[in-house]
């Protein structure tokens, strides 16, 4: 897909962003985009990253183009299959730069704020309300991202602190297997995990206790 599909709760389409049928790198075009995330003002942020692209886009919430940040590369603001999004409290756009096995922070403008490597290698995000943040890592192994585990990071979006992990169901094959466990994560106001497992097609709830 080359499209960003925006329904209303009856399931309406209502926006459209991307031209159907047609990849490319401009304020019109995607190229297999992976993630949107929406800020708290309506604006549309959107990781083109599955393909070649490699760039965050970021739209007015009635779907105008306003900016985009990114290229190919392991520097700074630069990117390796930008695979996920989300949003903290403050506003901040937080890039799951898979490729690079990091997470990149930014502000809404793509001002480069900061890049941790201690979630993994991010498939999938999610920052609750207190900004706790999960990061899914299901593609770690000891060729693309030595010394790390696959699994479920949980930490803090302010400070960076890993405050909890839990392990790939199928950890001791992570060097065996191309994916596995979560790519997507969310949770609830109590605080337990919800893990949608791709690769096993499979939904894991873990209790918060």
């Amino acid at each position: 897909g080359a499209v960003v599909h925006k329904l209303n709760p009856a399931g309406d389409l209502v926006m459209t962003l991307g031209r159907p049928g047609m990849v490319g790198q401009n304020r019109e075009t995607f190229n297999r985009p992976s993630s949107v995330a929406v800020a708290e003002n309506g604006d549309i942020f959107v990781a083109d990253g599955e393909g070649p692209n490699n760039r965050i886009v970021k739209f007015s919430a009635d779907g105008r183009y306003l900016l985009e940040w990114g290229t190919t590369g392991s520097g700074p603001g630069q990117f390796s299959t930008p695979h996920d999004l989300a949003i903290d409290s403050r506003g901040r756009v937080f890039v799951g730069d898979r490729g690079n096995s990091r997470v990149q922070i930014f502000q809404p403008d793509g001002t480069f704020v900061d890049a941790w490597t201690q979630f993994g290698r991010p498939s999938g995000m999610f920052i609750d309300e207190r900004d706790v943040l999960y990061v899914t890592d299901s593609t770690t192994n000891s060729r693309n991202n030595p010394g790390r585990k696959r699994g479920i990071y949980i930490g803090s979006a302010v400070t960076g602190e890993v405050t909890a992990f839990i392990p790939d169901p199928d950890l001791e094959a992570q060097d065996r297997n191309g994916i596995s466990g979560a790519s997507g994560i969310t949770a609830d106001v109590q605080g337990h995990v919800y893990a949608a497992d791709v690769g096993p097609k499979r939904i894991r709830k873990y209790l918060r206790v």
